[in-house]
């Protein structure tokens, strides 16, 4: 299956707690903490926003260093779940 597949199958919500669900607790801290430093909430907000019904890609929620650390992170899980 192609990541284009595996994004027309998961909403935002579902491709985000799996993603989050696959990483370590360090990696999963660093992506909430950058989340809600930039929105000034706390962790656990900053998580229930990424996983509502209703978000954006995760990607949209992150800034700076982070966002292009986790951008790598994202698109090798996209391709391990595309070859599988």
């Amino acid at each position: 299956m192609s990541s284009r597949k595996l994004a027309e199958i998961m909403t935002n919500s579902t491709f985000t707690i799996a993603f989050l669900n696959s990483t370590d607790l360090k990696t999963k801290n660093e992506i909430l903490s950058n989340i809600a430093n930039h929105y000034g909430i706390t962790n656990q907000e900053a998580y229930e926003e990424v996983i509502d019904e209703e978000a954006e890609s995760l990607m949209d929620y992150l800034t700076g260093n982070t966002r292009s650390a986790i951008s790598v992170l994202v698109q090798r899980f996209k391709l391990k779940y595309a070859t599988n």
